[in-house]
């Protein structure tokens, strides 16, 4: 029996396999960070085409939007594994550790595999990178690299279906050398303006570029393009992307929808009309109506993949069992009881705007305190405009990353919105942490109950998968 063989995650790792994940990433690191993109999917179907064209083995649901991409994912995979497929999955940034990108059977590959697979494509990867330069042209990236690295894991497992999570934009986003049988579209809005253009009309444009004409077979499919409700002028784009690609269409609030939702302790309760039928009883342990939607969205991806329609709907009690069993870190993930800490991944207005409207649906807390570090190309002002109403106070700190917003740079910003005395300044996030909790714990005289105070860690990915580490959680 091989390595590929084993099941994905093969229990705690040795320092020699630790040791060699480092230097795998520290060779990654010298490559172009993901947050930067080039027009060209060029170097990536070079590069799979000198591996065999792995993507190809498979068949894979294909993920873009603004936000809950990685929540769609997750659940697409989860409702996948339940109905006894194996799955690859691949997602990004990842929260703690690398090997979270690259998912088999619903976990992280193991650092060996990960280091091994490097290995394996890296003289590949050198050939490409010796090409593009003598052209004039960049080394792959990071991400270019990384997503080979989880198509040629994918291939050799071998898996029956991968769900990709798209890294940046759609149209020259590394991924896109996969053919999505199901291209599901999240909500769309301004994010990575510098990369994807200021106009939401221009974004989605980017983000439509997943959907493409479906290749020819000797049984003939069609691509289904799986659309989350949008602002018009965003829906007007996307719609014209899958005319194009002769896609056929499924709108959320049309073809499927979440017909009721009721709020439930540690999650929610809901019914789900979609493209099969109507789903009852479909418990979610996660909070926030965002989530709802991105449940509904990612069940209609599963029908679409299957060939669900009004005569053939999944069985329900298996739908009932993959959602019931969703894991999902860093989004609104609760680490400590008293005062309550929570964990939140929002990372850009639209988000924070969901975080927020969640925060003052679905709790009822006596004091609620933030920490936020976020990144330095972000809107800031807007997300802490979001945040304002339902923090009391704020800590203010860096989260570790390069790439974070100068801690007096995003105080002065804080102070415009909350007020100077609501504004707590930490250099660091451990003892931002510790600062927020205690907090969250003062009261205002001797008599006055301690319970009902939380702290919501938020801002960027970053902020929280350092804070997930902080308070002893391992990688999911």
């Amino acid at each position: 029996m091989t390595e590929y063989d084993q099941p994905a995650s093969q229990g705690d790792p040795g320092p020699v396999d630790l040791a060699e994940l480092a230097l795998v990433e520290a060779e990654l690191d010298k490559r172009w960070p993901e947050t930067k993109i080039e027009p060209s999917t060029a170097r990536i179907a070079a590069l799979m085409d000198l591996l065999g064209s792995p993507q190809k083995a498979y068949p894979s649901i294909h993920v873009a939007g603004t936000n809950g991409k990685t929540s769609v994912t997750r659940m697409i995979d989860a409702l996948l594994t339940h109905f006894h497929r194996r799955t690859g999955r691949t997602t990004s940034p990842h929260l703690q550790v690398a090997t979270e990108r690259i998912s088999i059977d619903g976990a992280p590959i193991s650092p060996r595999l990960y280091v091994d697979t490097y290995n394996e494509i890296a003289p590949f990867v050198e050939m490409i990178d010796a090409q593009s330069q003598a052209a004039g042209g960049p080394r792959m990236s990071k991400f270019e690299v990384t997503t080979a690295m989880a198509f040629a894991a994918f291939a050799e497992a071998p898996v029956e279906v991968a769900v990709v999570e798209v890294g940046l934009g759609g149209r020259w986003d590394a991924t896109n050398v996969v053919d999505g049988e199901v291209a599901v579209i999240t909500p769309i809005d301004l994010d990575h303006t510098e990369f994807l253009g200021s106009d939401l009309a221009g974004i989605a444009g980017e983000k439509a570029g997943i959907i493409t004409k479906a290749p020819e077979r000797l049984v003939p499919r069609d691509t289904v393009a799986v659309i989350a409700e949008q602002k018009p002028e965003a829906l007007d784009v996307v719609l014209r992307a899958a005319v194009e690609a002769d896609a056929a269409v499924a709108r959320q609030g049309s073809e499927f929808r979440v017909l009721a939702r009721r709020i439930a302790v540690g999650g929610q309760q809901l019914e789900l009309q979609g493209l099969g039928g109507v789903y009852t009883d479909i418990f979610l342990p996660l909070h926030g109506e965002h989530q709802a939607h991105n449940a509904s969205l990612a069940l209609a991806a599963v029908e679409a993949f299957f060939g669900a329609g009004a005569d053939r709907q999944l069985d329900v009690e298996i739908v009932r069992a993959a959602f019931g069993s969703i894991v999902n870190p860093g989004r609104l993930e609760r680490v400590r009881n008293a005062p309550t800490v929570f964990l939140d991944a929002a990372h850009n207005p639209h988000g924070v705007r969901a975080l927020a409207a969640t925060l003052a649906d679905e709790f009822d807390f006596r004091k609620l305190v933030g920490v936020v570090s976020v990144m330095g190309d972000k809107d800031v002002d807007a997300m802490l405009t979001a945040l304002e109403p339902v923090f009391d106070e704020i800590v203010v700190t860096h989260n570790g990353s390069p790439r974070a917003m100068d801690v007096e740079e995003l105080a002065n910003i804080a102070v415009a919105k909350f007020g100077d005395e609501r504004v707590v300044v930490s250099p660091t996030l451990a003892d931002a942490l510790e600062t927020a909790i205690g907090l969250a714990e003062e009261v205002a005289d001797p008599g006055e109950a301690v319970s009902g105070a939380g702290v919501v860690v938020t801002g960027s990915v970053v902020t929280a998968g350092a804070a997930r580490t902080l308070f002893g959680k391992e990688p999911v």
